[in-house]
């Protein structure tokens, strides 16, 4: 299979490459704008089946670079895991234009322009599957944190956004799910929270999300579904 990795510098997206890597049969795109930590990435990559693309998901001119860079690889695309984010903790009255278009550039905007850039390639005869991470902080009914109201909300558009495609996309051999992911000891975490003990490592919600994104899509589409043991 021929997969994309968002966010995969670090954290979960940097476990769930080299999971997925594991497979010989898999090439995953892995895409961050560090590039020192991808290379590492791809040097704890035993079968050598990484290609490292480093791109600012935040700046359109360099996701439309990082569509091209894919295109001159391959002509399809099987997988599509958006994964990367970007944070604000900061009280609302102290929020600053400049901020919520960070966070919404790369929580929501960078999202829509890789799904409409990468969704010609996706429309091959196997099933394919585009999976959206987002946070059981955007997630209806959630317990809410003072000072992540950009965060929280952006991911909230990226619940109803995966909803959203499912149902426009339905007659397509496409399969849109998105994951609500709770508490994962991860530097974003440490951001949030500082100081707080994730019960879930990196590697253990990489692992979860290795077999859904690579299994869920047989059997569902549209679907939100949390994934939390805690609050946050």
């Amino acid at each position: 299979m021929k997969i994309v990795v968002t966010g995969a510098s670090r954290g979960i997206g940097y476990q769930l490459v080299k999971q997925l890597s594991s497979n010989s049969g898999n090439i995953i795109f892995a895409v961050s704008r560090n590039e020192q930590q991808l290379e590492l990435l791809k040097k704890e990559c035993p079968n050598r089946n990484v290609i490292s693309i480093t791109c600012d998901l935040s700046k359109e001119l360099s996701i439309q670079s990082l569509l091209t860079n894919i295109k001159s690889h391959t002509n399809t695309i099987n997988v599509l895991v958006n994964n990367a984010g970007a944070i604000v903790n900061k009280p609302f009255s102290e929020i600053s234009k400049s901020d919520l278009e960070y966070v919404y550039n790369v929580n929501v905007f960078s999202v829509v322009r890789l799904i409409q850039g990468l969704l010609p390639m996706m429309e091959v005869k196997e099933k394919s599957h585009i999976v959206n991470i987002s946070s059981i902080g955007g997630f209806q009914g959630s317990l809410k944190f003072a000072g992540l109201s950009a965060y929280s909300s952006s991911k909230a558009a990226l619940v109803c956004l995966t909803e959203c495609l499912a149902e426009e996309f339905k007659e397509k051999n496409i399969a849109f799910n998105c994951l609500a992911l709770g508490a994962v000891q991860t530097e974003m975490l440490e951001e949030a929270f500082p100081g707080y003990k994730a019960p879930v490592s990196a590697s253990e919600m990489a692992s979860y999300i290795a077999d859904f994104v690579l299994h869920a899509h047989k059997t569902m589409s549209g679907k939100v579904i949390p994934v939390s043991s805690s609050n946050p």
